[in-house]
């Protein structure tokens, strides 16, 4: 979303950003500082909670009047909440003869759901209906994509596949310090991103090796004491230390291994920031993961297997040459993973849409 924010500032375009207060702390108040001087139209937070609940009217009924007052051109929902919000408001300013192009891009998100459970019957029968109220659909990757088919349907609107894209800031190796531990675990903490693996895994990795390793956790989350209390009980509480949310490059010095032990995903940005800046990734076979490190990279562990990336942890240290063995070269993640290509694959997709309502809106007033 920064990255977008950037890209489409500079090309000209105002742009806003309507997004949740509730979570999120210093670093992503940090972060948003960022942007304050790209973002024309403001910077608006409001309480949206991940569950469906009755505050969601009050959001958006503040969410209408804040979008109507901006008259924007196109409004883009990231994440099933704001893609709720953004096509439930667009669609209601169309009420009132106003041109809105509605977009929607799910992150994962709804789709991490389960056909097979009543909520995720309920949540994926809310992402058919709401095809009425979209213009486009925007994958991020062909996992995504593929997904939406098998649990929504065949969409019955216009798509795109725009995979994630980084700034060109961040492709720049980012040296490992002197005093660097051999991995790091970097994001929330949360069970859907596997920190409880990341732990099991690093245990055993110490055994496949028969020396004792060094790691480092790296995020916030509501489950972050309950991790503190397993790595104490199996003995790794000073083998494994905890650090609060800081700036990825920040952190990427801290180590050469990065982990990403997910349970579930769409296209993190952690795996492309991590390529970026030279690091070695290990991460489970989930989401759009493989379309970035390789479909058959060694890379990559079978998901919630803590035995299979402890494997692949230790031949990271105890291979010679296991990182340029692995992975992808840097040429090859720019060329489709850049903030450029992605902003400007967007902005192609935003006049299209634009374009073809006016042409409608002019036949039809003719």
């Amino acid at each position: 979303m920064r990255d977008l924010v950037m890209e489409h500032s500079k090309a000209g375009h105002e742009v806003g950003i309507i997004c949740d207060s509730s979570t999120g702390g210093e670093h992503e108040d940090n972060l948003f500082d960022d942007i304050r001087p790209y973002l024309a139209l403001g910077l608006t937070r409001v309480p949206i909670r991940r569950s469906v609940s009755f505050s969601d009217i009050g959001v958006m009924w503040e969410a209408y009047k804040n979008i109507k007052s901006l008259r924007p051109d196109v409004l883009h929902g990231h994440g099933a909440k704001g893609g709720v919000l953004a096509r439930l408001v667009g669609s209601a300013l169309r009420v009132n003869r106003y041109s809105v192009a509605r977009l929607y891009t799910a992150h994962g998100g709804s789709l991490h759901y389960n056909r097979a459970s009543l909520t995720g019957q309920f949540v994926l029968r809310m992402e058919r209906l709401q095809e009425h109220f979209t213009d486009a659909l925007v994958f991020i990757c062909e996992y995504e994509r593929d997904t939406y088919t098998k649990k929504v349907g065949r969409p019955r609107t216009e798509t795109r596949l725009i995979y994630n894209g980084i700034g060109e800031r961040d492709f720049e190796i980012i040296p490992t310090r002197s005093d660097a531990v051999h991995y790091i675990y970097v994001g929330m903490l949360r069970d859907l991103k596997g920190p409880d693996l990341f732990i099991d895994a690093f245990a055993k990795a110490e055994r496949i090796l028969g020396r004792p390793l060094s790691a480092l956790m790296i995020g916030d989350g509501p489950d972050r004491d309950r991790y503190r209390d397993m790595m104490v009980e199996r003995g790794l509480g000073k083998r494994i230390g905890m650090l609060p949310a800081m700036r990825v490059q920040q952190a990427f010095g801290m180590a050469q291994n990065l982990v990403v032990p997910s349970r579930a995903e769409a296209m993190p940005y952690i795996v492309l920031e991590g390529l970026a800046a030279g690091k070695t990734i290990i991460a489970t076979r989930v989401g759009g993961i493989p379309e970035a490190l390789g479909k058959d990279s060694p890379a990559l562990a079978q998901p919630d297997d803590a035995d299979d990336l402890a494997r692949i942890m230790a031949d990271a240290i105890r291979v010679p040459g296991w990182h340029d063995q692995t992975m992808p070269e840097m040429g090859k993640v720019k060329a489709v993973f850049s903030a450029s290509v992605m902003a400007n694959d967007v902005l192609r997709l935003y006049h299209d849409l634009i374009d073809r309502r006016r042409k409608r809106s002019a036949a039809s007033a003719s």
